[in-house]
Formats: C-alpha cells, structure tokens, sequence
C-alpha cells in the first residue's frame, strides 16, 4: 500500500516584507518518519488549488503558530494577543470543516487544537498569565524538545489515552492561549495539573479527530508517546476509504 499524503498546514508572516509561509521541519520530519509525505498547505491559495489538492489528501497535521482571530469566537482583541493571521484562519478553519465532512483523518497540533475548537464553536482563553494565572508557564523557555509539566489523559475508552499508550505523559509547553468552552461535538480527554485542557477528540471509532495542546513533533526524537500520535494519523490516513 502506498504512502499517505498527508496536508501539513504553515504558519504566514505577519507585518512583514515580502509576505512568506514556512513551517518548522520537525512536522516534516515526524509525519515521514511515521510513513507519511507531508504536503504543505499555504494560505493564499485560489479555491480551484486548495480543492484539487484536498481530492488528493488522505490526512490533515493543523501545525503551531500565532493566534486566531477573536472575532472569530466573539470575542475583542486582548492585549497579549499577536501574530494574527486572516488568511491562515480562513484556511484552517475551511480544512477543518472539509476534514470533518468527508471523514479525512484530523491531528491538530497547539494552535491546531484552538483551531478545531472554534471551528465548531468553541472559545478560548486569551492569555493563559492574565485569565488563568497558574504554577505552570506554558509559555516555556526551555528548550522546544525538553518536557516541562505532566499531563494526564482520561482512560475510560479515549483515543488519546490508547494512542499514547499511557494515562500520563510528560511535555512540552508553547503557548499562551487555550481552550475556554469547548466546541459541539468534542470532549476533552487530557488536562494539565493547573486544569488547563491539553487534549481533546470526537468520541467513537467512526472518525479520527484528535487535537493535542503540546508539540509533539518536538519530541518523537526519544518519546514513544510522541511517535504514537504521528503513527496514528498516518495509519488512520492509510485506512481511509477513497
């Protein structure tokens, strides 16, 4: 059976001169390495581009970036809010809603999972510091692949808990924003010790949509949990009916 393609979304420059979209490499690197091809999905592309592309994909990665768009659950600009993209919102979101109409495997990755979350209704906290001020920096400066708090995922029949593999992992944290109310149709299933949401899912065995608050790309070098998660979608994307 041949590879996957897998639709790997990038982040866009903001503010800046001429306008770029990249993506860090460790997505890349962890979707091959778990038998993908990686196919990077840019904002500004014509509606004709994206559709073409989306009859070829069999799996979506929504990757990290800056944060969406208030206005887009209701809410005005708080002051920490940055790197706002319109375009990338406009994109991720509309990807979000084609996944889930045609049952193409979903994995979405820090901003993925606020994404997934507005996309069906869902809110956000903010700023994490001023809304939720904690114990836990979630906006760690550590370096990206060192693990800095714990995480404990639901064990009662979730995806995320037999994905990893165990019911508590230890990980990375690069954000300052998180999940308020959760969106229609999805259950949280992961927390972190301060209660902040850290993963969630759509329940049952008929769709895999699974969101993570953490970058797991960043650790798939020497953490089993992480490498699960890339396994996962990939063979979910293998075993997608065309």
């Amino acid at each position: 059976m041949s590879a996957p393609l897998i639709g790997v979304t990038t982040s866009l420059t903001v503010d800046k001169s001429p306008e770029r979209a990249y993506v860090n490499i460790a997505y890349l690197r962890a979707v091959q390495d778990a038998g993908g091809i990686p196919v990077l999905l840019p904002p500004h592309l014509t509606a004709e581009v994206q559709a073409a592309l989306w009859q070829r994909l069999d799996g979506l990665v929504l990757t990290g970036g800056g944060d969406i768009e208030p206005a887009r659950f209701g809410e005005a600009r708080h002051p920490k809010t940055e790197e706002v993209a319109p375009a990338r919102d406009e994109l991720e979101i509309g990807l979000t809603h084609r996944a889930l109409a045609d049952n193409v495997p979903l994995f979405a990755i820090c901003r993925g999972i606020q994404v997934l979350n507005v996309a069906l209704g869902g809110t956000l906290v903010q700023d994490i510091p001023s809304e939720r001020p904690g114990p836990i920096a979630h906006a760690q400066t550590e370096p990206r692949h060192q693990a800095t708090h714990a995480v404990k995922v639901m064990g009662e029949g979730t995806r995320l808990g037999r994905v990893l593999g165990r019911l508590e992992v230890e990980v990375n944290s690069m954000h300052h924003q998180a999940i308020k109310r959760l969106g229609e149709g999805l259950r949280e299933v992961a927390w972190a010790p301060d209660g902040i949401i850290e993963g969630i899912e759509m329940p049952g065995d008929a769709r895999f949509v699974l969101g993570v608050q953490w970058h797991p790309e960043e650790l798939v070098g020497h953490d089993q949990a992480a490498r699960n998660l890339f396994t996962a979608i990939v063979e979910a994307a293998r075993r997608r009916p065309r």
